[in-house]
């Protein structure tokens, strides 16, 4: 056990050895460009999933910088990690909102109060976890089940961002030519270009688009004003939340898709580190929870643990915790700047969209990665219908409602997941489907 809260984080020379362990750290320079190469990880998503629900990404760009110091205090220090905005929120906030898809969401604060109600949900999980373990979550979650549920997050979301770009030709063909510049990217480029192919692909897309019409004078051209009248710093646009029995019970479930996320992070960066990590499960499930609920008070996105960085931190082998105190700061700077958030507006929205169909599709793939990895075994009847009827339920947006409690095609595919495979895996293996 540490002997410490805290690391003592020990300064090794980057020419020492390759690796960087959770409680050491590299000279300060060098600390500080891995902590902005992690906030350029983290950025694209982070932006992207505020914009696509309707949310000031400056508030949230603010708000993850904030969680992830919250979520470093209640880990001890000793869990690397970055907290962004979750894409799990997208589907459920868009239907208790009514978001049209574009400019400013009218209803945020409905949203809001359904955002802190999972927060809560989670952090409660947390506190079960940190007092008897997570073997009931890895039995309620196996891997056939936290598969289906992050693939069904992408395909319930596919129909918002076709949607969101069928306005006009133009608009579909800007959204597919979005879509090989993010693809050339992550085909053509190596190292942190293709980390980034998210980022690098949009910024591609963008001058494309204004090329074509500000250069052109075709399709909608960018209103480069808002940026230049924004001042350099000022205070974020906070929003008070309002608490909606309909949105409540409706977004709260969304804690158990961060759990089975979270769950598969920590499991990740164990692998990586060589530490085992799971004592800290439990305050992680609390931190990301109280994060969540901060973020939510303010008028920010839920949050959670980042794929984007672990990534960054697989290239990199280093693991110090303290470069996500850097990179947490950084983004606090950058969400007092509303220059740099009018910036984030000028995107246009095809370029958004064509973005969205290729994040949500890397959802869904990303949920049958998981089955790839953990080598489900679909010969097994078991497993086969709870993926199918998970797939359909989620897919097909398919809705329950019971009284004043109702679910959403996401939160219904979630719990019908578990369920059923708790319903199912007690009956011996059937034959092969044919």
């Amino acid at each position: 056990m540490p002997d410490s809260y805290f690391p003592r984080w020990r300064e090794q020379s980057s020419a020492a050895k390759s690796i960087v362990a959770i409680d050491e750290r590299l000279p300060w320079p060098q600390m500080f460009a891995m902590g902005v190469q992690h906030v350029v990880a983290m950025f694209g998503s982070t932006v992207l999933a505020p914009l696509l629900m309707g949310f000031d990404p400056n508030l949230c760009i603010l708000m993850s910088g904030i969680g992830t110091l919250l979520f470093f205090v209640l880990v001890g220090g000793r869990v690397p990690s970055y907290l962004g905005s979750s894409f799990a929120f997208i589907g459920l906030v868009i239907a208790v909102t009514g978001y049209a898809g574009s400019g400013p969401n009218p209803n945020i604060p409905i949203a809001l109060g359904g955002i802190i109600a999972c927060g809560v949900v989670y952090a409660i999980i947390g506190l079960i976890v940190s007092a008897v373990g997570t073997k009931w979550i890895e039995t309620l979650m196996p891997p056939v089940v936290t598969g289906a549920i992050v693939c069904v997050i992408g395909l319930n979301l596919a129909p918002i961002a076709v949607k969101g770009v069928s306005g006009s030709s133009f608009d579909s063909w800007m959204a597919l030519i979005t879509v090989l510049c993010v693809g050339g990217v992550a085909v053509f480029t190596r190292g942190m270009l293709q980390r980034l192919l998210i980022l690098i692909g949009l910024l591609i897309a963008y001058v494309i688009y204004a090329v074509v019409t500000n250069g052109m004078g075709l399709g909608k051209p960018i209103d480069f004003s808002i940026v230049a009248n924004a001042a350099w710093f000022g205070m974020p646009k906070f929003v008070s939340p309002v608490f909606d029995p309909h949105a409540m019970t409706l977004l709260a479930p969304i804690a158990v898709i961060l759990v089975a996320e979270n769950l598969g992070h920590i499991k990740a960066v164990s692998a990586m580190t060589g530490t085992n990590l799971d004592r800290y499960i439990g305050r992680a499930f609390i931190g990301d929870g109280l994060a969540t609920i901060v973020s939510g008070f303010a008028g920010g996105t839920g949050v959670t643990t980042y794929a984007e960085n672990i990534g960054v931190m697989a290239v990199t082998k280093i693991y110090s915790t303290l470069v996500f105190v850097i990179a947490a700061l950084i983004a606090i700077v950058l969400g007092f700047s509303p220059k740099f958030g009018a910036v984030i507006q000028t995107i246009p929205g095809p370029v958004l969209g064509g973005v969205s169909i290729v994040v949500f599709g890397l959802i869904a793939v990303t949920g049958a990665r998981i089955w790839v990895v953990n080598k489900v075994d679909f010969s097994d009847n078991r497993n086969l219908i709870v993926a199918a009827v998970t797939l359909v339920l989620g897919a097909g947006d398919f809705s329950l409602k019971l009284g004043a409690f109702g679910l959403g095609g996401i939160g219904t595919a979630t719990f019908g997941a578990i369920i059923l495979y708790a319903l199912l895996r007690r009956k011996p293996a059937q034959q092969a489907a044919v």
